[in-house]
């Protein structure tokens, strides 16, 4: 075992002073730049209070980014429902106009298989399942008959039946 010299402990020692006078001037340097002086605290009050301003602030932003996180998350989302619901409206629109043209299709094929009413010029417009009869035809019964066949093609809700009868 070796036994340290006194020469060596006051060596020690005065390595140990010199760092706790850089440490403490390092303190009193960062307390300075701080910026705001208040002589009836303590270099140790500063410094705790220094802590707690940036504790506070980091906390702070913390809220503020989980808060813009949260609100960018629902705009995300209210995004994308926006865009889903016009994506199924707009398919919803297409359907309905393929449907109209496909009930005018078929109305004017009825039409077209019947004797009295393949002759005529009748003019067949949908909107909506809602199929309006115009032109003419030559007798009261044809100009029943071209209703109901209006009426029995699937998807028809109603007939508008505007042809007007005329005496041949």
């Amino acid at each position: 075992m070796q036994i340290p010299s006194p020469h060596s402990h006051a060596a020690l020692s005065r390595s140990s002073t010199a760092l706790m006078v850089v440490s403490s001037l390092a303190l009193l340097l960062a307390l300075g730049a701080c910026g705001k002086k208040d002589d009836s605290k303590t270099a140790g009050q500063q410094l705790d209070s220094a802590i707690a301003k940036t504790g506070d602030a980091a906390a702070e932003a913390k809220a503020k980014t989980e808060s813009s996180m949260a609100n960018a998350g629902t705009a995300i989302k209210d995004a994308a429902q926006t865009a889903e619901t016009t994506s199924a409206n707009a398919v919803g629109k297409a359907s309905e106009k393929l449907d109209d043209a496909a009930i005018t299709m078929a109305v004017a094929s009825g039409f077209a298989k019947d004797p009295d009413l393949s002759v005529l010029k009748i003019n067949v417009d949908t909107k909506n399942g809602v199929v309006v009869l115009n032109g003419s035809a030559p007798s009261d019964s044809a100009r029943e008959r071209a209703a109901t066949i209006a009426k029995a093609v699937k998807g028809v809700s109603s007939v508008d039946n505007k042809l007007v009868v005329k005496a041949s």
